[in-house]
């Protein structure tokens, strides 16, 4: 009887060969998608591109690497990250990032910023100089990730910058107060009274300080506003946060922020925009404004008909506006 095992092996060699094909055609996919899905900065090809995890995540990565390096002989940093249920093959269970370029410097600047915006997740890390391999944790279960990545990229290969001149891109802070405030409609302290004390208003207005306790300790405030410390305001104010404040369930609300002079509070409102509050304002020359104006030192506090809201942090200091 003849032994059916030389056809049985040479059944898995082939196999495996189908495998290491298909295997291969999958990476130099993904090369070439990254490869077109990069930017150009300053001359230096960068891209971020995240893939489901696939058997040995670190071997297929590098393997996708090589590709790109192969492809591209011009000057180049790329991010590459598997991502969802990590690979049963992990030890770690863990998901895994590389990172690799044409240049070793390139490269190990990003090292630096990337164990710097993904701390406490990275469980190990393989450095080679031109490529690093990190075993870490849960990359690209947010946005946060993705948008980490591209910085990262984008600063490891600018050119080195002359301390006295601003980076392309910056702007200075009146540049950054006028961007702010172009996106308000902003109120005076009359208006902001009249707003909060019109009963045929048709949407809900909050007054609220966001200055810290000891400017309020200093200079007083307006009873019957909400204290958000800034550190705190968009948390507070975004429908989708955990943290947010019970009243804080529409996005149409009038939400009138002040600080000690109007500065602050613009940037503080444009914020707010950002999260979908375009009815964020600000009071225009902030609380020393409202004194000049002679306005009193308490305003109508808010409904807090809105749901079971028990809102927190009414100011207790009612300053003198006389």
């Amino acid at each position: 009887m003849l032994s059916s095992e030389p056809s049985s092996h040479s059944s898995d060699a082939s196999d495996r060969r189908v495998a290491l094909r298909v295997r291969d055609e999958v990476a130099h996919g993904i090369a070439l998608r990254a490869i077109m899905k990069a930017k150009v900065v300053e001359g230096v090809k960068i891209s971020v591109y995240f893939t489901f995890s696939k058997r040995d995540d670190d071997r297929f990565l590098r393997h996708v690497a090589n590709i790109i390096r192969a492809r591209l002989p011009t000057r180049h940093l790329f991010a590459l990250a598997t991502t969802g249920a990590p690979s049963p093959s992990s030890l770690t269970n863990t998901n895994t990032l590389v990172i690799s370029g044409s240049d070793d410097d390139d490269v190990q600047s990003a090292v630096l910023l990337a164990s710097s915006k993904f701390l406490g997740r990275i469980v190990s890390l393989t450095n080679d100089g031109d490529l690093m391999s990190a075993a870490i944790e849960d990359i690209g279960a947010s946005s946060y990730d993705s948008a980490a990545l591209w910085d990262v990229l984008h600063k490891s290969v600018r050119a080195p910058l002359d301390r006295l001149i601003p980076p392309p891109g910056s702007r200075s802070t009146l540049q950054l107060i006028d961007a702010a405030r172009a996106k308000l409609q902003r109120v005076t302290p009359h208006q902001a009274w009249d707003i909060l004390h019109d009963p045929t208003h048709p949407i809900p207005a909050f007054l609220v300080d966001i200055r810290p306790a000891a400017e309020r300790a200093r200079s007083g405030g307006i009873h019957g506003s909400l204290i958000i410390e800034r550190n705190m305001l968009e948390r507070r104010f975004d429908p989708r946060c955990e943290d947010k404040l019970a009243i804080a369930d529409r996005y149409d609300l009038r939400i009138i922020v002040y600080c000690e002079d109007g500065w602050a509070s613009s940037l503080a409102a444009a914020s707010l925009h950002e999260i979908g509050m375009w009815n964020a304002t600000d009071i225009i020359g902030g609380f020393q404004a409202w004194k000049a104006a002679r306005l009193p030192g308490q305003v109508k506090p808010p409904s807090t008909e809105s749901k079971t809201a028990t809102l927190e942090g009414f100011s207790q200091i009612s300053g003198e506006t006389n």
